[in-house]
Order: structure tokens, then sequence, then C-alpha cells
């Protein structure tokens, strides 16, 4: 059996895997039949997490010691504006380590950003290796167009340190853009906009004998749901602490 090259959506809020199985790309499912994984880790105990579905039901029970939305905090700076708006609506510990950097409290354990989102990445990997039957070690992974360069380095730090060779970054709306023109023989211009839980980006491109450029691209890394969730919270405390004089925050 050849290699397999799988392709990966690191996401926000959730994560997914797929590959190309009989020459058609197919998202990879869990055993229990998921084809998305929530982004969430939790600590269990000493060098044992709980990552996925059981993580994400843990952030009511035990929020200080569930992550999720690390995605906001890879490849930043401690002494950041997002970092430090971020922080202030995250339930577990975020605080700085030495040259600035963000570290994440779990239990008894300190991780950055990147080694949390290694996990998920090895979780992910291990989910694609049950269903494929055969070793993964290879992987394109998707970032949002407007990720940085030091944002970008930190995702593929995160691939080596889950024991996967990350064999290229694509943006997010070129990803989709892809997957639209997959065996299609067009010649046009699409917008995508990519709407996930921590971006809102747009990419304007050309497709033509099956070549894709990108014509142009822009977002904003704070405005996707994970956003519009926290405007709806703060309209909503406002409303009561002008009704009842207390402020729920």
């Amino acid at each position: 059996m050849d290699e397999v090259v799988v392709g990966i959506d690191l996401g926000t809020t959730n994560s997914c895997v797929a590959a190309v199985v009989d020459g058609r790309p197919k998202i990879i499912e869990d055993e229990r039949g998921y084809n998305i994984l929530p982004s969430c880790v939790a600590f269990k105990s000493r060098g044992k997490f709980v990552v996925g579905h059981g993580a994400k039901a843990l952030i009511l029970t035990n929020p200080t010691q569930t992550v999720y939305a690390v995605k906001r905090l890879i490849g930043r700076k401690y002494d950041t504006d997002p970092v430090q708006d971020t922080r202030q609506r995250l339930s577990y510990e975020v605080f700085e380590g030495e040259n600035d950097e963000v570290l994440l409290r779990l239990g008894d354990i300190e991780l950055t950003p990147v080694e949390i989102s290694s996990i998920i990445l090895k979780c992910i990997r291990e989910v694609a290796e049950r269903e494929l039957q055969t070793e993964i070690s290879k992987a394109v992974i998707t970032v949002p167009a407007y990720f940085n360069h030091a944002q970008r380095k930190a995702t593929m730090e995160a691939a080596e340190l889950a024991g996967l060779e990350c064999l290229r970054l694509i943006n997010e709306p070129t990803a989709a853009a892809l997957a639209y023109g997959f065996k299609k023989d067009m010649e046009k211009k699409i917008a995508i906009y990519d709407l996930g839980g921590g971006t809102f980006d747009i990419s304007v491109l050309e497709i033509g004998g099956g070549v894709y450029e990108v014509l142009g691209t822009g977002g904003n890394s704070y405005l996707g749901g994970e956003d519009f969730d926290y405007r709806v919270v703060d309209y909503l405390a406002d409303q009561f602490r002008q009704q009842h004089g207390v402020d729920l925050r």
C-alpha cells in the first residue's frame, strides 16, 4: 500500500481529518462515528489527557483543567492585545513564561499552546490510523488565511511533536476552493468565505486548467463563532446588570 498523506483541519472549535480513498477525498470518522473532533484537551492525571468529545463535556464541570480555543493563542506572545483579550474569556489559567511565552496550566503541569495542539493532532493521527489501518506520518494542515509566520511555524512544530511531517500548510479558504474544484473542468473566479470558530476569512481565487491562483485574501482572526458567543454573553450580562445591579461575569 502506498504511503497515505492525510489532510487535517486543525480548528479553533473542532478539527477533522481526511484522506483520498479509492480516488475520492473522504472525511475520516472515529470509532463512534464522529467525523469531527472538538479541539479540547482535559487534564486527567500527570501525562494523561482526555481529548475531543470527552474533554468538551468537562468544560462545564472541570473548567479550570480543560483547554479549548487554544488556536487563538498559538504562535503569539503573552504581552499582546489578542492574548490579553482572549485570556479574560477563558476558564483555564493563561500566564507568562520565559521570553514572553504563553503558558497554560493544566492540573500540576504547564503546557504551551504548541504542546496542547500536538496532543490534539496526535489524537487525530490515531483516528486516521485506526480507520485506514496504516501508519500515518505525513500530513497537509490548513491554517487561517491571516495566520502570520510565527503562527504557521508554531503549527508545524505542533505537527512535529505529534509525530507528523507537515508537508505543507494551506490557507483554509484555498483548501475549500481545492475541494470545490476537485475533478471539475472549470474556468472561473470564485470567492470563498471561511467563517470558523475563531476567524472569518475571504479569499478570491481564479481556477483554470487545473491551476488555482489566489487573487486576494483578507480576514479577521477575531471574528469567528467564539466572538459571536462573547457578544451574546456580554449583551445578556449587561441587560441583567441594568435590571438587577449584579454583573454575572
